[in-house]
This record gives C-alpha cells, sequence and structure tokens, in this order.
C-alpha cells in the first residue's frame, strides 16, 4: 500500500544554485517537483544554451506560475507572458526570460529535475 507523504519547499531534498537562480528539488510520490526561481536578468538564452550546446531549450515543461513574469518565446516565434496563478505546458524548443524587477518563481512538474546538474 502506498504511504501519503507531505514535503515542503522549504526543505528541498536538493538545491541547485546557478547564475540568475536556484532550484529547489523534492522526491514525492516516486516523482521529482522542482521550484524554479529566476532572478531580474536571467535569460535561458543567455545563461543556460550554452552549457546545453542546443539553440533553444529543448526540455519539456509543465509549469505552475507563483510569482512574476516570464516570458517565453517559441522556435515558431510565438511569444508570450506567463504570470502569477498560470500554468504553461512548453514542448521543446523555447526561450524565457524574467520580465521586470520581480524574482520569477515556478513550480515544474516537467524538465526542472534536470536543470543545472
Amino acid at each position: 500500500m502506498a504511504l501519503a507523504e507531505q514535503k515542503a519547499f522549504t526543505k528541498p531534498d536538493e538545491t541547485r544554485e546557478f547564475d540568475y537562480g536556484r532550484l529547489d528539488l523534492l522526491e514525492i510520490g516516486g516523482s521529482q517537483i522542482g521550484q524554479l526561481t529566476l532572478q531580474p536578468g536571467w535569460r535561458w538564452s543567455l545563461h543556460v544554451k550554452p552549457a546545453a550546446g542546443t539553440q533553444w531549450c529543448e526540455a519539456p515543461h509543465f509549469q505552475y506560475h507563483v510569482a512574476g513574469t516570464l516570458r517565453v518565446q517559441m522556435a515558431d516565434g510565438t511569444e508570450f507572458d506567463a504570470k502569477p496563478g498560470e500554468v504553461t505546458a512548453l514542448p521543446q524548443g523555447h526561450d524565457a526570460w524574467v520580465v521586470g524587477d520581480e524574482p520569477v518563481v515556478v513550480v515544474d512538474w516537467w524538465g526542472a529535475s534536470n536543470y543545472a546538474k
């Protein structure tokens, strides 16, 4: 029988720090879930692309946006702002960056576990 679990991002199983941000990772229910905190100035194509070695972010994401504004640009040119209270499903082939002075906080069910490894 499966056991009930409860965890909090205030006590993550793992934390990864990187330029302009951090990832707090929980292992729960046989899965991983990440909370990304991205500071003003962070942009995937500036801060991750050199390490990834790809033109676009190739990790799909399924995210709940907690704070801040994240601008997303897809490889096909589609662009939109993701704001608090919204959920986004991002397939492979995107760039993203923080808009404004407020840090972006997203809870990511896909893709976060490989970030900043």
